[in-house]
């Protein structure tokens, strides 16, 4: 897993939690690279893993919905970051649509060790989409929280269902569907 996953992450728990508490979990956590993390570094899903687990366990907050939090908190800091690949996009389903052809392939180009989730697109019409999510990493509620927050980037809003589809080679494999708010006009 890249680096700046890491770095991210722990910057959202420094903000929201306090520079004690991602001190306290990465002591917790004796992690092999001790916690130390560099946002183009590649390190193992695992520590990433321990470390929700540990700040779960601190917080009283389940580990799920850190994680979904915390893709909420990425996608803006992508937009920051990463500011050409918003630059031709004009909503949330467009860019979405988009991740595996564009994203995930300049990605690949800049970083060919990345072990990237992969988004299949099952449908996409002006008011529906639907998403297939696989990854052996099994963060599945990272994602939903990406596509959470990517709805916000956008100022849209959609109402997300989630399926869980049967693993596929020790892949997990979750199905969004997203359906677009339609305001009634007078």
């Amino acid at each position: 897993m890249k680096g700046i996953v890491f770095t991210e992450f722990l910057e959202m728990v420094s903000g929201r939690f306090g520079e004690d508490a991602v001190d306290d979990i990465i002591e917790e956590c004796e992690l092999a690279t001790g916690g130390a993390y560099t946002s183009v570094g590649t390190y193992d899903h695992r520590e990433l893993v321990s470390l929700v687990q540990a700040l779960s366990s601190r917080t009283g907050l389940p580990a799920p919905a850190l994680v979904r939090a915390f893709g909420v908190y990425l996608f803006p800091r992508f937009a920051t970051l990463y500011p050409r690949f918003f630059e031709s996009t004009t909503g949330a389903f467009e860019f979405l649509s988009g991740i595996e052809q564009v994203i995930h392939a300049e990605v690949r180009k800049l970083y060919p060790d990345a072990e990237l989730p992969r988004f299949e697109i099952e449908r996409h019409i002006s008011s529906e989409l639907q998403m297939v999510y696989t990854s052996k990493h099994r963060f599945a509620e990272l994602a939903e929280g990406l596509i959470e927050g990517c709805l916000s980037h956008f100022g849209e809003t959609a109402n997300i269902t989630r399926e869980n589809l049967p693993d596929s080679d020790g892949a997990t494999r979750v199905r969004f569907s997203l359906r677009r708010h339609v305001t009634a006009t007078a």
